[in-house]
């Protein structure tokens, strides 16, 4: 039993130095990009030695995979719950927006547009397809209760005009970041989105 907790232990331990490090890394992420990111200076801030970081993230890519994985399933739980409450295209649509938007402002500029260079790059696991993003996969799943509902038309396919929907908006914010007209420029974009999906 006594081996049983000193596992637990340094299973806690190795958790811990992986978030300091997570922690760090995101903050130097958001100073200099991932681009130009110093491993000393997150290192240096986590108070581990060098090789730590490779041990625990084998690149600063690897980071961004982390934190991908953690927003992506934050904003999709956020989404659910609103989606129990309101049964509404329209609202489901803005709250989409609203989210994404809090995302970039919690990760900043630099580091949301280095987050979303990652997200759509041709390095990434060919298996991908939608399926495993998980606000995507919510997002198609009020289209299509829309469409159950005859508020939407019959040949829209749910899961591409949710892909559709999340990669303009992701274009949007990537490229109307100081636009004074971004915040009307948006609910333009859902209008005209819930314009192309009616019955």
């Amino acid at each position: 039993m006594a081996t049983a907790d000193k596992l637990s232990a340094r299973e806690a331990k190795r958790l811990q130095t992986r978030e300091r490090l997570l922690g760090a890394a995101i903050a130097e992420f958001k100073r200099a990009g991932m681009a130009e990111a110093d491993v000393g200076a997150i290192v240096s801030a986590a108070g581990v030695a060098h090789g730590t970081f490779f041990f625990h993230f084998p690149t600063k890519e690897h980071v961004l995979l982390e934190l991908e994985h953690r927003e992506e399933q934050r904003i999709a739980n956020e989404f659910s719950r609103f989606a129990q409450r309101k049964n509404d295209l329209e609202a489901a649509l803005h709250e989409a927006v609203r989210l994404v938007v809090a995302l970039e402002r919690r990760l900043g500029a630099l580091l949301f547009k280095d987050f979303l260079a990652l997200h759509f790059s041709q390095t990434r696991p060919p298996i991908e397809d939608g399926r495993d993003h998980a606000l995507i996969v919510k997002m198609a799943e009020q289209i299509e209760q829309a469409k159950a509902e005859g508020r939407v038309a019959d040949d829209v396919n749910p899961m591409n005009s949710a892909v559709f929907f999340l990669l303009g908006l992701y274009a949007l914010l990537t490229t109307t970041t100081s636009w004074p007209t971004r915040a009307a420029m948006l609910d333009d974009y859902v209008a005209r989105t819930l314009r192309s999906l009616q019955a």
